[in-house]
């Protein structure tokens, strides 16, 4: 089902992409006016332990260290340099593969280097480019270990799974994946990349090759994310050039440039923080912000992020500690960045730079293996998929019983929205006219820049000019889009056939549905993209589609009604109960097409459902069997859908 099929209509398609670039806007500005306010070093140094605190909130990692386990299977010997096949444990069982560079005749301890990898699904460590700044690094005297991240190169999760899988194809999608699936545990898929980060380099500083005072940090793309990430959360690193990822925010999303789940860090926006400000948090320490001329991160982000960095360095009097370098390339760690890096790392610590082209020595992906086969599964690691579910039945098994206060008031803290105390201005559109259907249409604002689309289809001929509301009223939330559900579903049609039918499109559903040419469904669209911007500004997209049906409802009540009805299919079901939750007017509700609970979707491997369906942490208090028993009687579920968005199968 693509976009692009959908024949209703779509008038309000660029609303949401605008209201989350208002909220940035103004969070980017806040944060100028801090930093401009910033006069002496202890108040930069007050502002960097703000930083790291926040940033350390944002990612939950494990309190305990165990062990690496960590093991060579093979040596490539190499004139001047050797490669080391290497697998170590993240987490018990959590298989981890990598290529340790060491330089050959070494008399004494060398500086090493941690090179995340960027986004390539089958090649990542083995990507000629990565191995190139390997070997730029390994010929200049440094030791290197870079290694796989989850599900590219020997690390897919889903290699034993039956059937074509997109999550084999694309590691993108598959770290979107498990990504959602760890938010409903609280949990932070970024913080499982860093944290794999974290213990590659125990790793590395472990080897008595290293001399663990002189450590860098650089990767490309999704390695420049892990750069980032790993610069403020691990003290130990002494230098770092992230390649192709550091920008703003803003940009991105101004751009409709989507990120990795990892890439997206829970309430980061709402703290007030930018990607500058991971590397602000580190100063004077030295960094060099590396990027591309023809670069889909916007290059003016990047020029941003490092006015932002050299500024506060001067409060330490090192503004020669960072440095910028635009390539000519697209994005990639093209050779002009490699050097400039390589060059960079050699300047604080009294190397000198390989001068040869590196290319001619890059290896087979096969060559590079640390496992028999080329991937860890089968070679007895746990996928990621097993362990976020043992987590979350290690989470629901000790978990109190709530009650129903408890349910109310935690279903308000985790979707971030109350009960409103105003009714909403509304605005009546056109209606839409067929023979002798017609179908009324009505603009609610239910905040700033956002208006939830009211359908009113009328059994006879009436007035279509203004809101008239009757005593008793039915109100429907669809899956995807009112008009598509007025047309085809069952219940839907039914309830249009007996009386006046209210159906509900609430932000970025039905007539304020992303302007896209990807499916709806698809990982990597832009409802996702909305859904992550919620979770960085602590603003939960699925809180601010209750609170669109919470005004509507208000509306309604104001204009008369007394007995509300509401219904809700797919997407709506789960919309519908939280409304009926925090909405105690509502007389009944009804849950079509619903899940049966946010655990099960943590004991699948593959969860169809969008990203914006996922409440993060609910599975700590609650699921949605105790949302049903705290509504008792004024509840029904018929027809559930399972994590493929498919119909239970009796």
């Amino acid at each position: 089902m693509k976009t692009q099929e959908y024949g209703f209509n779509r008038g309000y398609g660029h609303m949401v992409q605008d209201y989350y670039v208002d909220i940035v806007r103004g969070v980017r500005e806040e944060r100028r006016k801090k930093l401009k306010a910033i006069r002496t070093r202890k108040e930069a140094e007050k502002y960097q332990d703000y930083a790291l605190a926040s940033i350390r909130k944002a990612f939950p990692l494990p309190e305990v260290k165990t062990p690496l386990n960590a093991h060579t299977t093979g040596v490539l010997e190499k004139p001047g340099y050797r490669i080391e096949k290497v697998i170590f444990e993240s987490r018990p069982g959590f298989l981890v593969t990598g290529n340790l560079y060491i330089p050959a005749g070494m008399k004494k301890q060398a500086p090493g280097v941690l090179s995340p990898c960027g986004h390539t699904t089958l090649e990542s460590k083995a990507y000629p480019l990565y191995q190139e700044v390997c070997l730029r690094l390994v010929k200049s005297g440094f030791v290197v270990f870079i290694y796989d991240p989850v599900s590219q190169g020997e690390r897919d999760q889903y290699v034993h799974l039956p059937g074509e899988n997109p999550l084999r194809a694309n590691c993108c999608y598959a770290h979107n994946m498990m990504g959602k699936q760890l938010e409903l545990s609280g949990d932070f898929f970024g913080a499982w990349r860093a944290w794999d980060g974290i213990r590659a380099l125990d790793y590395l500083t472990g080897r008595p090759e290293v001399d663990s005072k002189k450590t860098g940090l650089t990767g490309n793309s999704g390695g420049g994310t892990l750069t980032t990430w790993l610069w403020a959360l691990d003290d130990r690193f002494t230098m770092a050039a992230p390649s192709c990822f550091v920008t703003t925010f803003l940009a991105n999303l101004e751009n409709e440039l989507p990120g990795d789940n990892e890439q997206c860090p829970p309430g980061i926006l709402a703290a007030g923080l930018e990607l500058a400000d991971f590397y602000i948090a580190r100063a004077p320490r030295p960094v060099l912000l590396l990027g591309q001329k023809y670069d889909f991160f916007d290059r003016r982000g990047l020029q941003e992020a490092y006015e932002d960095i050299k500024n506060f360095y001067k409060f330490f009097k090192a503004e020669d500690n960072t440095r910028i370098f635009m390539g000519n390339n697209i994005h990639g760690y093209f050779p002009d960045d490699q050097k400039k890096m390589v060059e960079f790392f050699c300047k604080y610590t009294g190397l000198k730079p390989v001068k040869k082209d590196v290319f001619a020595l890059v290896e087979k992906r096969k060559n590079l293996w640390a496992t028999k086969k080329g991937q860890v599964v089968p070679e007895g690691s746990k996928p990621a998929y097993k362990i976020l579910a043992e987590n979350a039945r290690k989470l629901v098994q000790n978990r109190k019983k709530p009650a129903d206060s408890e349910i109310i008031s935690t279903v308000k803290k985790i979707l971030g929205v109350d009960i409103p105390k105003n009714h909403p201005h509304y605005r009546i559109l056109r209606a839409v006219v067929s023979g002798d259907d017609i179908t009324v249409r009505y603009a609610v604002e239910t905040e700033k820049n956002v208006r939830a689309i009211l359908h009113k289809h009328l059994v006879e001929k009436d007035y279509s000019a203004t809101l008239d509301v009757e005593k008793t009223v039915h109100l429907y939330l669809p899956h995807v889009s009112a008009e598509e559900d007025m047309g085809k579903d069952s219940l839907a049609k039914t309830l249009k056939d007996k009386c006046p039918l209210y159906c509900l499109d609430v932000r970025g559903l039905g007539e304020s549905l992303p302007n896209e040419t990807v499916d709806f469904f698809n990982a990597y669209g832009k409802d996702y993209m909305f859904n992550s911007y919620g979770l960085m500004l602590g603003n939960p997209y699925l809180g601010r589609r209750v609170y669109d049906v919470l005004q509507v409802l208000t509306l309604l009540k104001h204009e008369g009604a007394r007995d509300i009805y509401l219904y809700g299919r797919g997407q709506g079901a789960v919309i519908a109960l939280f409304a009926a939750l925090l909405d105690k007017n509502i007389k009944k509700t009804v849950l079509k097409n619903a899940p049966l609970s946010f655990y099960e979707w943590t004991q699948n491997p593959v969860v169809l459902w969008p990203d914006a369906n996922f409440p993060r942490g609910i599975l700590k208090t609650f699921d949605i069997p105790d949302c049903i028993k705290a509504l008792g009687k004024k509840i029904e579920v018929t027809e559930p859908w399972g994590p493929d968005m498919k119909p239970v199968k009796k």
